[in-house]
């Protein structure tokens, strides 16, 4: 079950897509604002435990001055610089991801196949997640105070770069859950690869020369973890080593974004719905 390709112009069909992710953000600030308690609530729990990780990191400086060439205020950075990241795709995709699973198994998938839109815009975009945007600003306010601490200047060009690359670690983020859920078309054990991808983000925080030999290689290049965060904090401090770790994020980026569409248009040509 294939939705047919629109004839539509392209000004056209962006528009449309405006028009429609807009009424998606307008459902999910009603559905949030009708049950306050468990937004504010929640948005508690993410501030404590982003709170928490930053109190890790001021014990382990307690005993050692830097880690390997990461001094402490280059590792909160990078702390501040990975919730941001996180966070902003929890507000935009995270939860989607998850429920792909519930969709297929459920038949549910059936109707969106019905729609006359790209069926991955409407199964990535459905829910929008408010308070990710809360804890977002407060890794960039994190992100803030620690540049403040190192006395860094960083000009425009260094904020335009750090910029994209958070935008590309966003991408590989999406696509690497996604690629997860869309296992959930041939098991029913999907759901849990995308929780045990979503435990792999505290990797984010952790300066890759913490990791050596094998680690550091499936972290790099198989599942990108000491890229996504890190990248975008070194373009920022201007602490790169060479510009080709950021031509590796964005290959990053573009390869897990390709793979992830190649398995979902196998898994939506072999769907015949949940009551076949």
């Amino acid at each position: 079950m294939t939705p047919q390709p629109s004839t539509t112009s392209e000004p056209l069909r962006l528009r449309r897509y405006a028009g429609l992710y807009g009424s998606l953000w307008r459902t999910a600030v009603v559905r949030e604002m009708s049950f306050q308690a468990n937004f504010i609530l929640w948005l508690f729990v993410e501030l404590l435990w982003f709170a928490l990780q930053l109190g890790f990191n001021a014990v382990i400086y307690q005993h050692t001055d830097s880690i390997g060439d990461w001094t402490k205020w280059q590792v909160v950075m990078l702390i501040g610089a990975s919730h941001f990241i996180q966070q902003l795709f929890q507000a935009l995709l995270l939860t989607n991801c998850a429920q792909l699973s519930d969709l297929v198994h459920t038949g549910r998938m059936d109707f969106l196949l019905l729609f006359p839109v790209n069926t991955r815009f409407l199964v990535s975009a459905r829910f929008v997640d408010l308070g990710g945007f809360i804890g977002a600003a407060s890794g960039l306010a994190v992100m803030i105070y620690a540049a403040a601490q190192l006395h860094l200047t960083p000009t425009v060009a260094q904020i335009a770069g750090f910029g994209l690359l958070c935008l590309v670690s966003v991408l590989i983020h999406y696509s690497l859950m996604f690629l997860m859920a869309t296992i959930s078309f041939w098991t029913v054990r999907a759901q849990g690869l995308v929780m045990a991808y979503y435990n792999l983000f505290s990797i984010a925080r952790i300066p890759d020369v913490a990791f050596r030999g094998a680690t550091r290689v499936l972290f790099t290049l198989v599942i990108p973890m000491l890229l996504v965060a890190s990248v975008p904090v070194k373009v920022l401090g201007a602490k790169l080593a060479s510009p080709a770790e950021i031509f590796l994020l964005l290959a990053m980026g573009g390869a897990c974004f390709l793979v992830s569409s190649l398995v979902w248009h196998v898994a939506l040509r072999r769907y015949a719905s949940a009551s076949s």
